[in-house]
């Protein structure tokens, strides 16, 4: 299994901040976000290669940060290209981009968005998804905050956990499980994303792969009740720093 950990947006909601750091770079009680999420792909034994996906503005900064990450697991950086927030390709053409470039055809797959913060294991979601036999799955939270599942991708699971309905910012939510940028995919639902793409769906937003796939292949929910942090606003990310810094003091 691979992981690829998807790197290369601009976060624009986050300027001034952003202007000169890539948001995955960011420092939370002194050690860039990138590197929490690299540490919970690590423990991941399945995992035999993590790569990263940044742009044409960071990828310098990426190259420096993986040389110098210490892990299980040497990150590779791929740049796609892109200088700019009008230029970006999406995250699902990233994906589809690392996966020509590393020759990963074939590949079973976790990926993973680089602004998100959690605790669960990366290593349970990866031994949940092979009880599935051929299948996908994606890793989600229960939200009793009604008002904040509406801002989220949100699911409804069968008693199996499989994802009976994928419904992105629903204005009346039809459940309280909310979707994260946390995959496993199988090899033959990898090969899917050039169909995906081809049929003219939009290249940005993982979720949307996801929304796509579930109706076509199985694909589970892992449901996990640790902490989850999306850091997409100033305030979301002062909560991130605080939290990590509360755990060191």
């Amino acid at each position: 299994m691979k992981a690829l950990v998807l790197a290369a947006g601009y976060a624009t909601r986050l300027r001034p901040l952003t202007d000169e750091t890539a948001k995955p770079l960011l420092e939370l009680a002194g050690r860039p976000m990138i590197d929490y999420l690299c540490d919970r792909i690590d423990e991941a034994q399945a995992v035999s290669e993590l790569h990263v996906v940044s742009n044409a503005r960071f990828a310098a900064d990426f190259e420096r940060w993986a040389k110098g990450r210490r892990g299980r697991l040497r990150p590779l950086v791929h740049n796609d290209g892109s200088r700019n927030n009008e230029e970006r390709l999406g995250a699902i053409a990233d994906m589809r981009f690392v996966i020509e470039q590393a020759d990963l055809e074939g590949e079973d797959m976790l990926v993973v968005a680089g602004d998100n913060l959690f605790d669960f294991s990366l290593a349970a979601m990866v031994e949940f998804w092979r009880s599935k036999g051929s299948a996908s799955c994606v890793a989600v939270q229960r939200c009793p905050d009604r008002e904040r599942v509406s801002s989220y991708g949100v699911v409804e699971l069968s008693p199996e956990g499989q994802i009976l309905e994928f419904v992105e910012k629903p204005e009346h939510p039809a459940s309280d499980l909310i979707a994260t940028a946390a995959y496993v995919y199988g090899h033959s639902h990898v090969a899917l994303i050039d169909r995906y793409l081809a049929e003219g769906n939009s290249p940005d937003q993982p979720g949307n792969f996801l929304a796509w796939l579930y109706s076509r292949q199985p694909v589970f929910g892992f449901v996990f009740e640790e902490t989850w942090l999306d850091i997409g606003s100033h305030d979301q990310l002062r909560e991130a720093d605080e939290l990590l810094r509360g755990r060191i003091e």
